[in-house]
């Protein structure tokens, strides 16, 4: 894998199976979907303006004919925007720029399940514990974007648990499905932002 800085414009691609991604420099302000769209398309090897891309109800972004057994989602922020591609199974995406994040205990204990308050608390340092909430909030954001409700749907309806380093899905609403059928990669697309991609089977 390659990446790219914000002021390279040649963007960081890679795949994680069943899904590719790529990190995008993106102008804060800017609607991000062109991008994701000129992506998206060049991935399905068709022309942009030809590409069937559509918004359900909640404004979920989703691919008809002929390309139904892909899914697609993207987040931006900051100067950057992922957009990941999914192949047989619904696929969310969420994207973080590093900062400071003062009130982070305080949205914790408002959103989150005490293990992950408990969590987040017993970090050694303040930039331990904002890299932790970021990391959990990217998790729980990219499994409710993949669900198709967002955030709306409540981020206290799925809990992560950290094993051996990695954040694993330790319990979902009922409505999202078993928490293991959950897939997930953490990874930091290029310095300064952290990601999350989250994954299940299409029913």
């Amino acid at each position: 894998m390659s990446l790219s800085d914000s002021s390279s414009g040649t963007p960081a691609v890679s795949p994680v199976a069943p899904l590719q991604w790529a990190w995008l420099p993106h102008h804060h302000g800017r609607p991000a979907e062109p991008q994701a769209r000129a992506w998206l398309a060049g991935q399905l090897a068709v022309d942009a303006a030809a590409l069937p891309l559509a918004r359900d109800a909640r404004q979920r972004p989703w691919l008809g004919a002929p390309f139904e057994r892909h899914d697609i989602n993207w987040s931006h922020s900051g100067d950057g925007l992922l957009v990941a591609l999914g192949d047989g199974v619904r696929v969310g995406a969420d994207l973080e720029r590093l900062r400071p994040r003062p009130r982070a205990l305080d949205l914790a204990r408002r959103y989150f399940g005490p293990d992950e308050i408990d969590w987040l608390a017993a970090a050694a340092t303040a930039q331990a514990r904002d890299h932790a909430f970021l990391r959990l909030w990217c998790a729980k954001e990219a499994v409710l974007k993949a669900h198709g409700h967002g955030i709306a749907f409540g981020l206290d309806r799925v809990r992560f648990a950290e094993r051996d380093g990695r954040l694993q899905l330790a319990y979902s609403d009922s409505a999202l499905g078993a928490a293991g059928d959950w897939s997930l990669h953490e990874f930091a697309p290029v310095p300064g932002y952290i990601a999350a991609l989250a994954w299940r089977p299409r029913r």
